[in-house]
């Protein structure tokens, strides 16, 4: 028997379980601290990702939060400019911002801006896959208009490529000059490459054993069934 009413699109409750349509996938990763960055960096991605962590900060200042990236950062993978740097800064501003320790992990590819936003991650907590990839390069910019436009543009892509190699350099423990450096032009690195580079602190093996979890949000509707 449903009681409690019926709220949305059918949705009820059974024994103080939800009862009603399946949550979409982000809201069952958020429901279990997960924020997964999979597109590259424009402004709606960046509004999801910040929120996502207020909320997740609101919830709990204790417990960890754990962002998966597979993001070519503010281009897309033809190289094709779509964002600023800007919206790396915002989130990684937001990760150091919030009280909950934020576990950062490379899957498939962390390029450019999402490389820095991977290395911000907790320190001991920051992770790739075995065949992740973790590229640096320097910002890109196409600036078209008038020659003072393109000065002014130009004076802006050289300040966001400081504050990126500043945020590198001070997150990997690597002088400045080297971070430039090897920023300033593309740097593919694997796992261990990066791992010895200081983007992160370990390489997760892959393995079948141990037990799985089972995701909080059917606690619930467990524990209704085994009521009935």
């Amino acid at each position: 028997m449903i009681s409690g009413g019926v709220s949305g699109e059918g949705e009820g409750r059974y024994k103080g379980a939800r009862i009603g349509p399946p949550p979409d996938l982000p809201s069952l990763l958020l429901h279990n601290r997960i924020v997964y960055i999979g597109m590259p960096l424009v402004p709606s991605v960046t509004e999801l990702v910040i929120a996502e962590l207020l909320y997740l900060n609101y919830e709990s200042s204790t417990k960890p939060i754990h962002m998966y990236l597979n993001c070519p950062g503010t281009n897309t993978s033809k190289g094709v400019t779509v964002g600023f740097e800007t919206e790396a800064f915002a989130i990684a501003d937001c990760m150091k911002y919030v009280k909950p320790p934020v576990y950062t992990t490379a899957v498939g590819q962390a390029f450019g801006t999402a490389a820095m936003i991977l290395s911000q991650g907790h320190k001991g907590n920051r992770s790739a896959l075995p065949n992740a990839s973790i590229m640096l390069h320097q910002p890109r910019a196409q600036a078209r208009g008038q020659a003072s436009d393109i000065a002014i543009k130009a004076k802006e892509v050289i300040n966001n490529r400081k504050i990126s190699c500043q945020m590198l350099s001070k997150a990997c423990g690597k002088p400045l000059d080297e971070v430039e450096r090897d920023c300033g032009r593309t740097f593919y690195m694997t796992p261990e490459e990066a791992l010895e580079y200081g983007i992160i602190d370990k390489v997760l093996t892959l393995t079948k054993s141990g037990k799985s979890i089972t995701p909080k949000f059917l606690d619930a509707i467990n524990i209704a069934e085994g009521n009935k």
